[in-house]
């Protein structure tokens, strides 16, 4: 069997839970997902997990919240005038904003009324511990 080590590049399957068993995506049934252990493609706590596997091997791991999409930053959460915000958003929907020096932000709608929308610029998985069963396919 061959190890997987920093540096090589794999493809693996995987499929992401939440703590409570809410599935959030996989990719069985898709193209597996190929990345470079160690060059930070993937989120830390699943990078290293991979590092030491062998080819073949499953593995389900639990990844804290610092080591997937970090904490919740409640400054990240704004309301803006309804009038800054496309008139046909729904709650849950993505948008994407930009900064004063030109960055692109994605923000989630988490609220809204007549007046004011609630936008919130955390990651949807930020502050969740995440599941993560691993499938190593190949070193490439």
């Amino acid at each position: 069997m061959t190890d997987v080590h920093s540096g090589d590049t794999v493809r693996v399957h995987y499929t992401l839970t939440l703590t409570d068993g809410t599935p959030v995506e996989s990719s069985r049934g898709k193209d597996p997902l190929q990345f470079q252990v160690g060059a930070g493609q993937i989120i830390p706590g699943v990078e290293r997990q991979v590092d030491g596997m062998t080819v073949g091997e499953t593995r389900t791991v639990t990844v804290p919240a610092a080591e997937a999409y970090g904490p919740r930053d409640e400054a990240g959460v704004q309301t803006v005038p309804r009038s800054a915000i496309p008139a046909e958003v729904s709650i849950g929907d993505r948008l994407q904003a930009k900064t004063p020096d030109g960055r692109e932000v994605p923000l989630t709608v988490a609220g809204m009324d007549e007046e004011n929308v609630t936008v919130d610029a955390n990651h949807p998985l930020a502050g969740r511990d995440l599941v993560f069963e691993i499938e190593v396919l190949e070193v490439v």
